[in-house]
This record gives structure tokens, C-alpha cells and sequence, in this order.
């Protein structure tokens, strides 16, 4: 897949405009390297990517701003085998996952 860079900041505005994150617990599925998950991370209380691939989240960990690394936690697993109990999280994220 293509990495596609929004220049214009679309993703972010969008994101803010349908979702209040502020002090939010946020699971992302399909997180990658977190390129969508810096768009919204810094408003909620606590941010969970998951994602197969273990290069990406291993990217997406080192990028995890520093001042925030206990409010943001990456996770390999799969979208069938979430290990949370029901309503743990205020908001889901999926999104350019296959």
C-alpha cells in the first residue's frame, strides 16, 4: 500500500469535527505506524493502537511522544481477538485498514 501524506490536514479536522477525544479512551484498529494516531492521541486520556504488522507498531512506539508513553500503548493482535472487555473504550477508530 501507498503511504499518502495529507498536507492539507484534512484527516485531523475531520477527525475533531466528529469527535470530541478530549479525555477519551481511544482504541485504534489498524494503527500502523500511528501516522493517524498523532492526529488525536494528545487529547484523549488513553490511546490504544492495534495492528498485526510488529515493524509498524514498532515504529509507531518509537514515535510515541515521550511525555506521553503511559497514555499511549500500541498492541499486535487482530481486530477478531481484542483483549478488552466491553466498553472500555469512549471511541473506535478504524480507518485505510484492509
Amino acid at each position: 500500500m501507498t503511504i499518502q501524506k495529507d498536507t492539507e490536514g484534512n484527516e485531523k479536522k475531520y477527525l475533531h469535527e466528529f469527535a470530541d477525544f478530549s479525555h477519551k479512551r481511544v482504541i485504534e484498529i489498524g494503527c500502523g505506524e500511528g501516522r493517524l494516531t498523532w492526529q488525536y492521541a494528545n487529547a484523549s486520556s488513553l490511546t490504544i493502537g492495534l495492528d498485526t504488522d510488529p515493524d509498524a507498531l514498532r515504529v509507531a512506539s518509537i514515535d510515541s511522544p515521550h511525555d506521553r508513553k503511559h497514555q499511549i500503548h500500541f498492541i499486535q493482535t487482530e481486530a477478531g481477538h481484542l483483549p478488552f472487555s466491553k466498553e472500555t473504550f469512549d471511541i473506535a477508530i478504524l480507518a485505510w485498514s484492509l
